[in-house]
């Protein structure tokens, strides 16, 4: 393990950012998952059914039209009865932009030897978390 040098305690506005940084890409990560998903079933089969979106995520039906229900008030979905859940302009960046950011972090992973199933696991939960300027960093670095 590389032994890294901080401080037991750091500034508390300096910690109070770091950490309220990290409730803020728990509580998007969710948004992004189920556009991903929804975007990903729309290419794949034509559609995104609820129960598809529930049975992909491992989450039971009435989790998923909760989390419907947020795409739809966060203007990131539209859904009509009976025909399942679709994405406007903004879910369909938005679901873009995830992509991109979970293949940069498998491509890092797997440069420095994840395996490829342990780097798509490890992928979809740091994808929330990665700032841009980190984004950024591994792009060059990839590019070396």
């Amino acid at each position: 393990m590389v032994e890294i040098d901080r401080p037991i305690l750091e500034a508390v506005e300096r910690q109070a950012r770091r950490f309220g940084k990290t409730r803020g890409a728990q509580a998007s990560a969710l948004l992004e998952d189920y556009a991903e998903l929804i975007d990903d079933l729309h290419a794949a089969a034509g559609e995104a059914r609820a129960t598809d979106i529930a049975r992909r995520l491992g989450v039971s039906h009435a989790t998923a039209i909760k989390a419907i229900a947020r795409l739809k008030r966060e203007g990131l979905a539209t859904a009509q009865p009976y025909r399942g859940v679709f994405l406007t302009e903004a879910g369909r960046a938005l679901a873009g932009r995830v992509r991109a950011r979970h293949l940069l972090v498998v491509a890092l992973l797997r440069a420095v030897g994840v395996p490829g199933e342990a780097a798509e696991l490890d992928a979809e939960g740091m994808e929330h978390h990665v700032s841009e300027a980190t984004l950024a960093a591994f792009a060059r670095f990839l590019k070396r």
